[in-house]
């Protein structure tokens, strides 16, 4: 049997309604604070990722799945989605009429890491873009549209942890600071963070390795470098949540993974999934627009994991179990004819009806009726047919009653409205 890939899943029939809420429920949301849906491709030149990831994050390093495409470039199952929205928004000149755009897209992304609870090589991401706005306002704004988003979905063990990294004016003395402060301790440090300290010693604070956690717990802290406008942008962020009474916790040793990251970044944490506690996070990217050759645009954004998202709902609520409005349970040629053009009609009315095709007895139908979690069955035999009406029982009260045959469809019907 040739079996799935590693690190792949199946979304199966009876899991996908959680998947179908969370995607439905995000984008009322998202729609109702002006956000617009884009879709991308989930291919790129490999370039795009190099230049906005960075080089020497683990993602280009270690965990692309990259190709050699029929005209010998390099192409890449995206890792993430933020380096092609902000590509989409270069390419197809969307700041020439309004620079300021508020776009999200749903989809897949890839990484060949080690499979986790809730992390897999083919994974789901939510993700949330603005572009043209500076203000600290909209970091905030971000924010509470993420927590209305996690209220909504009824997820209750989440946390927002929030810190700055500065910008390119003020974050070089503090990537010094902390290459002084990692060289004399190296030899605590795991062999990723021993090579971390030159390439990119803002991502040693980020391991999660008990030896690096412990050797960094005195390490320089981001805020005691920030120049005076990254203050002064944070403080707004800052006086803006407690203003609003959103829930946030100040984390100095926050980090995030890509390079493009400047001044406000967060993420929201839980102890549901163990140590992969992060199931949102974002921040601003004031300068990646530029970097990929588009205008000088300041940006900001999230995403969120999808996979972690729905375990984490699947551990902290149990889901209504999917139904169908109405079973057919038709006995003999005639009746099955009829009800086949029953459920076409009803379903073309956008109610859930089925039927057994196979001919079996009544009470296997029953039975098939029972798995479907049918809310009602329609029993039609030739006893019925003689006397032109139908048995409907309500499976939850197991009361009965008779339809007449020609006004089946309109009674289904007014039961489905009310």
């Amino acid at each position: 049997m040739i079996q799935k890939i590693k690190g792949f899943k199946d979304i199966l029939p009876e899991d996908i309604g959680i998947w179908q809420k969370v995607e439905s429920t995000a984008k009322s949301i998202f729609e109702s604070f002006g956000f617009s849906e884009i879709r991308l491709p989930i291919i790129e030149s490999s370039e795009l990722f190099k230049r906005s990831i960075g080089e020497n994050t683990d993602i280009v390093e270690k965990e692309m799945y990259t190709f050699a495409d029929r005209n010998g470039g390099l192409i890449t199952l995206r890792p993430e989605a933020t380096a092609s929205v902000v590509r989409s928004y270069i390419q197809n000149k969307m700041y020439a009429k309004d620079p300021e755009r508020k776009l999200y897209t749903i989809g897949p992304m890839f990484r060949r890491e080690r499979p986790q609870k809730g992390r897999y090589r083919q994974f789901y991401q939510i993700n949330a873009e603005v572009f043209g706005i500076k203000s600290p306002l909209i970091d905030a704004q971000l924010i509470l549209m993420l927590t209305n988003l996690f209220e909504k979905l009824e997820v209750k063990d989440v946390i927002t942890h929030l810190n700055s990294l500065g910008c390119p004016g003020c974050r070089p003395d503090f990537r010094r600071a902390l290459i002084d402060f990692f060289k004399p301790v190296s030899d605590e440090l795991c062999k990723d963070c021993i090579r971390r300290i030159d390439k990119n010693p803002l991502r040693v604070l980020d391991c999660k390795s008990p030896s690096c956690k412990k050797a960094v717990e005195n390490a320089p802290v981001i805020t005691d470098y920030l120049c005076a406008e990254c203050e002064t942008h944070f403080i707004a962020v800052v006086d803006t949540l407690k203003k609003q009474n959103i829930p946030f916790k100040l984390n100095t040793r926050l980090v995030r993974g890509l390079d493009y990251y400047t001044r406000t970044t967060f993420e929201i944490q839980t102890s549901l999934l163990g140590a992969q506690s992060a199931v949102a996070g974002g921040g601003r990217y004031d300068g990646l627009v530029k970097v990929l050759g588009g205008p000088d645009q300041p940006a900001v954004g999230f995403a969120i994991g999808f996979d972690r998202l729905v375990e984490i709902m699947a551990v902290s609520q149990k889901q209504k179990e999917s139904c169908i409005d109405i079973f057919i349970a038709a006995l003999g040629e005639k009746s099955s004819t009829i009800a086949y053009r029953w459920i076409c009609e009803l379903n073309l009315s956008g109610i859930k009806a089925e039927m057994d095709f196979s001919g079996k007895s009544l009470k296997s139908q029953m039975r098939k009726a029972g798995k479907l979690n049918a809310m009602y069955v329609a029993i039609m035999g030739e006893v019925e047919l003689n006397d032109g009406a139908v048995i409907v029982r309500d499976m939850k009260t197991k009361v009965q009653e008779s339809i007449p045959i020609k006004k089946f469809i309109e009674s289904v019907k007014d039961r489905k409205a009310a």
